[in-house]
């Protein structure tokens, strides 16, 4: 679970709920009137099938659970297996690598290290890689488009429903009673309508981009590993080069951990022992 999504959908809906009791106001007042909640969620989703491919839009639910779903990439240790497997790669070959890549459950990476196992060309393993890393990147844009477009239409339904309610009121001028009740559920759809766009549309938007952004710097990472390897670069300039994809802190500890793991420090331990 992504704490931070559910932890941002809670705040705001409570920030919300309380501003409404300091108004003087209840909660059940944003549920009056249903036909507001069912003009802003099925007239945003329906301009957006209009400007997608339904393919795209069916996929919504599947967004929605991976926007709340925690994804973690653990780049530390990837860098560690790539490190290992560059050396052995210098001292028993590249097809050596065969074996290892059977153990590897990224696809990505196993993809990479059997076409250098397989003796593709250097330039043609590049651009594999590069192009699944693009086109990866453009099914997510689908899903962040999506999203970022109802989050642009919902504000604008929202007006359309109080234009709609503000028209029903002009028809009850003779009812004092009702009209405090008219207008107030006219407003109504202008708040579902900014209250869906700014706490659900636009920020799962945004939580999607972010995710993608982490996952296509983690690609990018494994891809300069598996060039790397092919070229047999030392392990240990392998090690520095994966190392500036860290976080600074990460960084750190990932260099000194391959320190005290690096072959000539075990022989100087050994040594003097």
């Amino acid at each position: 679970m992504d704490l931070a999504t559910i932890i941002g959908l809670m705040a705001g809906v409570v920030v919300i709920i309380v501003v409404m009791f300091m108004d003087g106001g209840s909660p059940v007042e944003l549920v009056s009137h249903p036909s507001a909640i069912l003009l802003i969620v099925g007239g945003s989703i329906a301009a957006v099938t209009i400007s997608l491919p339904l393919k795209a839009i069916l996929l919504l639910p599947k967004l929605f659970i991976l926007a709340v779903k925690g994804t973690k990439y653990q780049s530390a240790e990837a860098i560690e297996m790539l490190v290992k497997m560059a050396d052995k790669a210098r001292r028993e070959g590249l097809l050596a690598l065969e074996e290892e890549s059977k153990k590897i459950t990224d696809p990505f990476l196993q993809k990479g290290i059997m076409l250098v196992v397989d003796g593709v060309d250097p330039e043609q393993v590049k651009a594999i890689l590069e192009t699944t890393i693009e086109q990866t990147h453009a099914r997510h844009r689908v899903g962040i488009g999506l999203f970022a477009g109802a989050g642009g239409f919902a504000p604008t339904f929202g007006i359309i429903g109080t234009v709609m309610g503000l028209i029903s009121v002009l028809k009850q001028l003779d009812d004092p009673n009702k009209l405090a009740k008219s207008i107030a559920a006219a407003f109504l759809a202008t708040l579902w309508g900014l209250i869906m766009a700014n706490l659900i549309y636009l920020p799962i938007s945004g939580k999607l981009k972010s995710k993608s952004e982490e996952e296509m710097h983690y690609r990018t990472l494994l891809m300069e590993g598996i060039i790397s390897i092919q070229a047999g670069e030392n392990p240990r300039i392998l090690r520095e080069k994966l190392t500036a994809f860290l976080p600074p802190q990460t960084g750190k500890k990932e260099k000194a951990a391959g320190k005290a793991g690096s072959p000539a420090t075990a022989e100087r331990a050994e040594a003097q022992s």
